[in-house]
Formats: C-alpha cells, sequence, structure tokens
C-alpha cells in the first residue's frame, strides 16, 4: 500500500473504536480524574459529646494562645519544629491569619473508637446535640467548611447503631437547617469486606428514599484501617474494588494509623504513621485511588502538644515532621486531635507550599511558552505543577497576587490546569 494510499484507515479506525467501546466506557465511569474541589488540609476529630458550637473558633484561639505561650519568637517555634527560621517567619503572619479566621477546615464528631459504647439513650442525645450545634454554627456563618459525623461501621456488634446515629443526624440536619449543606461529610470505619461498602451503598439508597434526598446526594468515606481493606482473602488488593464498589459514591479514602498498626502486630512503641506497614497500606491506596477523583488522606499522631513547655514542643517537632512526611508523599491531609495541634498542622503545610511555589511557578510559566527554561516538562507534569500553586492558594498559604505575577496566568487557567484530566 502506498503511503498516500490510506483510504482503509477509517475502516480500521472505526473497528478499533467498536472493539474498544466498552473499555472506553469503563475507564470515563472509573476514573474521571481529579475532582475540581479543593481538598482540605486536615480533618478533626473529636468525640461527639465534645462537640458544641463554635468548636472551631474555641479551637483556634486556644492554639494561638499555645503558641505565644511556647514559641513567642519564629527562632522559637523554628528550633521545635526543625524547620528554617527564615522559612517559619515567612509562614507565621499566615499561619496566626489561619488560626484566627478558618483553625478547623474539616470537623469530625466521632461516635466510633474516640466515643465508645455509651448506651442508646446517650448515643441518641449527641447524635442531637451534634446537629444542632453544626446548625447553629451554619446560621452564624462559622461552621468548618467540611464537617459531618464518623459513625459505627458495618460490623455485626455496632451496624445496628451505626445506622441508628446515621438517620438520626441527618433527619436532625435535615430539620434545622434545611438542606443538607454542601460540606457534609460521612465516614465509614472498620471496613473489612468489600460487602460492607456495598451495605454502605444501600443504605444511602435508602436513606434518600426516606428522607426525600437527590439520588447519589448521600456520600462518604472509607477509612482503610483493617488488613481486609487493604488485601483481599485470595491476595488481590482490596481498595481499588472497593472505591467502585461505591458506585461513585466514596469521596476520600482515610488511612486509619494505630487500629492498622494494631492489626499489623506492631508494638504500641512503634505504632505511627510513618512505619513500613503504614508506607504500604498508603501506597496501595495511592494507587487504587488514582484517577478516580478519590481524595486520600494520611492518619496523625498520638503525642498531644500538652503540657510544659518541652512537652508541647517535642510534639510540636514531630507532628510538623510527620505532616511534612506526608505532604511529600502525595498525601495532602492528615488527622488532628488536639488544638495545639493546629499550630503545626498549618504551619508545615503553608511552609511546603511557600518552598514549592517559586521553583512550580518558574517551571508552569516556561511551559506555558512564557518564558525559557532548562527543565522540559510533559502535560502531566504541568498539571501537578498547577495542582501545587492550586492546593497552596486554596489552603492560604500563597496568594492570587504573587501566584498570578510568578506564573503569568489567573487563579481560573490555574486551576483549570489542576484539574484536568491526565492525557486529555
Amino acid at each position: 500500500m502506498a503511503r498516500d494510499d490510506l483510504q482503509g484507515v477509517d475502516t480500521l479506525a472505526a473497528g478499533l473504536d467498536a472493539r474498544l467501546s466498552e473499555a472506553d466506557t469503563r475507564l470515563d465511569r472509573d476514573y474521571p480524574g481529579a475532582r475540581t474541589a479543593r481538598q482540605p488540609v486536615h480533618s478533626v476529630y473529636v468525640p461527639a459529646d465534645r462537640v458544641h458550637a463554635g468548636l472551631a473558633a474555641d479551637w483556634g484561639r486556644q492554639a494561638l494562645e499555645a503558641l505565644d505561650e511556647h514559641a513567642p519568637e519564629p527562632a522559637d517555634l523554628a528550633a521545635a519544629t526543625g524547620l528554617s527560621e527564615a522559612a517559619v517567619a515567612d509562614a507565621l503572619p499566615r499561619v496566626r491569619a489561619k488560626l484566627e479566621n478558618d483553625p478547623i477546615e474539616d470537623l469530625r464528631a466521632d461516635l466510633e473508637d474516640g466515643y465508645g459504647n455509651r448506651g442508646d439513650a446517650a448515643e441518641d442525645t449527641h447524635v442531637l446535640a451534634v446537629a444542632d450545634a453544626f446548625v447553629s454554627d451554619l446560621a452564624k456563618g462559622q461552621a468548618p467548611g467540611w464537617f459531618g459525623i464518623r459513625m459505627k461501621g458495618m460490623e455485626a456488634a455496632g451496624r445496628h447503631r451505626g445506622v441508628r446515629s446515621l438517620t438520626l443526624f441527618l433527619q436532625s440536619l435535615l430539620e434545622g437547617h434545611g438542606s443538607l449543606p454542601d460540606g457534609l461529610v460521612l465516614t465509614q470505619p472498620k471496613i473489612t469486606s468489600v460487602e460492607h461498602v456495598e451495605a454502605m451503598v444501600w443504605l444511602c439508597e435508602q436513606l434518600e428514599r426516606r428522607l426525600d434526598l437527590p439520588e447519589g446526594r448521600l456520600r462518604f468515606e472509607l477509612q482503610i484501617e483493617t488488613p481486609q481493606s487493604v488485601l483481599l482473602s485470595d491476595g488481590t488488593a482490596a481498595v481499588g474494588p472497593m472505591i467502585h464498589a461505591g458506585q461513585g459514591r466514596v469521596t476520600a479514602l482515610h488511612y486509619g494509623t494505630y487500629d492498622y498498626s494494631a492489626s499489623m502486630g506492631v508494638a504500641a512503641a512503634y505504632q505511627s504513621l510513618a512505619h513500613p506497614a503504614a508506607d504500604h497500606a498508603k501506597a496501595v491506596m495511592q494507587v487504587a485511588a488514582a484517577g478516580t477523583g478519590v481524595w486520600l488522606s494520611d492518619g496523625g499522631s498520638n503525642i498531644m502538644p500538652a503540657g510544659t513547655t518541652d512537652e508541647v514542643r517535642s510534639a510540636w517537632g514531630l507532628h510538623a515532621g510527620l505532616v511534612r512526611r506526608s505532604l511529600e508523599r502525595g498525601y495532602y491531609q492528615g488527622w488532628d486531635l488536639h488544638p495545639n495541634q493546629l499550630v503545626t498542622r498549618h504551619l508545615a503545610t503553608a511552609v511546603f507550599y511557600r518552598e514549592a511555589f517559586a521553583p512550580a511557578a518558574e517551571r508552569l510559566r516556561a511551559y506555558l511558552g512564557q518564558v525559557s527554561g532548562n527543565v522540559v516538562d510533559e502535560p502531566a507534569t504541568a498539571q501537578a505543577l498547577a495542582a501545587v500553586l492550586a492546593a497552596g492558594l486554596g489552603c492560604g498559604a500563597l496568594e492570587e497576587t504573587e501566584v498570578a505575577e510568578a506564573t503569568g496566568t489567573d487563579t481560573a487557567t490555574l486551576v483549570a490546569m489542576a484539574h484536568r484530566r491526565v492525557g486529555q
């Protein structure tokens, strides 16, 4: 066939379209790409009986007081965290603003391990109080951007109580607020089979009908904290099937540091989100979630920054290092359990994005052809560069004016690049 004799090519291409039609549909359905919404930098877990209206602002004030008491100067905080004094001094005004205005990005009222089994009467009371607190904060414009509950899971011992609490919470929220807020978050813990996820989908469908909600309105996170949620009995990875069993309702995977470590036989003194067993589980989670639009969240530290100045600074150093470690590994969200952890959560996050800013902006500007550069980036890398800048803007670590000046492009274009599906 001559090079210019391509009459049969259209027939071949049509044949390929027919052969790959099902695969194309499956790819579009199962791997839609990154979500366009901003991901919170953390989830704050608080036992349900301790949740009250204005909690986020209270935690922010406590964190500021701890900062002023235990690290009044940038040099103090730099010494405690191991970060450079220059980086701390640069980030600290942003951290203080964050603690004043948006200290908790995602608040989870815990009805599971952090709460325990207290009987139906007590849990009913606390569920209703949690819903009332959220409704009050929403009315006053002081609710975190994301909030919700971690109910008891689908295991036989807790599923009846979990269903009761979830139903009661949703009913009360609807009655008090009139609708379900966009930032509503539900967390499903203790998953030991794909059937648990399928059951949660079924439960959501039933509740949507009972509460007159739009189909697909209820979505949920999967807490990966058991060996069975990482590896199935036949040796295949479990996380991928669990995501897809969610039928588009799974929003995030949250690593459960201590339950998972304990189930792997790791001694308590060595249980950490930096343990090799944790890294393995999170690597599986990361591969399974890639391209699905499902967010990843690392665990947290159970060493609280409380007590003497030396004790607080020591815990801050540990926490800041773990936050930084997670960010470097592509886990842009984690857990916080104490007001004083907000200091190092927002500090380590701000420093990470501030440090990433200049090189990412320079390379992105070169990619867009506005300047010459010595690094030739592909579209997927350009997307990652845009994503880190968009995330820095979203959490307040970066400012629109400085990013626009450095990249030569506007925020809307940057965000569109960050969320473009790789390969398109």
